[in-house]
């Protein structure tokens, strides 16, 4: 497995043979998501485009670090664009109000900051102790309380709320705590 950074120097230099290594690597896997997902292959070869351009504008400004593989995160940026795509044409089609449309460049820069945002809860989620991670991703499924009794053998849902509780004032905390998180609020 190639490191990420490799993708990342081949897009700011606009290596051509990266370029086409990514698209052979990732590119298929985005147009499926995509289809399955309300869209076309035009709207997951602009969504590629963007998210391509989106990490080598980003690397190029501020380096940063990959610390899963480069198709992975590649696979989410896409996807969260992807979702912001639908977000918005959804608000376009049921609105009757009349709706600023947004540039391009403000466009790509939410997007930035969503996935900078992103990268901070997962780099404090995993920093978490094993059994809060566990808890927490039970919660992120939208698992009941009752079952969380179940499989960590509380006493009731009350402990399993104070638990979850206890586990998100901790993952808060410490992200309020890094120093870029006032700069991830809002554009």
């Amino acid at each position: 497995m190639k490191d990420p950074n490799y993708f990342l120097e081949g897009l700011v230099s606009n290596n051509e043979n990266v370029v086409r290594e990514i698209y052979k690597g990732s590119f298929y896997k985005v147009l499926s998501f995509i289809s399955r997902n309300k869209g076309s292959r035009p709207d997951a070869e602009d969504v590629f485009q963007n998210a391509l351009l989106q990490l080598a504008v980003r690397y190029k400004k501020n380096k940063f670090e990959i610390n899963s593989n480069f198709e992975a995160y590649l696979l989410v940026v896409c996807k969260n664009l992807w979702r912001r795509e639908l977000n918005k044409s959804k608000s376009l089609v049921t609105n009757d109000k009349v709706i600023e449309l947004k540039n391009d460049n403000e466009d790509i820069a939410l997007s930035v900051l969503e996935q900078e945002r992103w990268e901070l809860f997962n780099e404090y989620i995993a920093q978490l102790s094993e059994n809060c991670l566990k808890i927490m991703t039970l919660f992120f499924k939208r698992i009941s309380y009752a079952e969380m009794v179940k499989r960590f053998g509380y006493n009731s849902e009350t402990v399993a709320r104070q638990r979850v509780f206890k586990c998100k004032s901790k993952l808060k905390d410490m992200i309020k705590n890094d120093t870029r998180f006032k700069s991830l609020l809002e554009l």
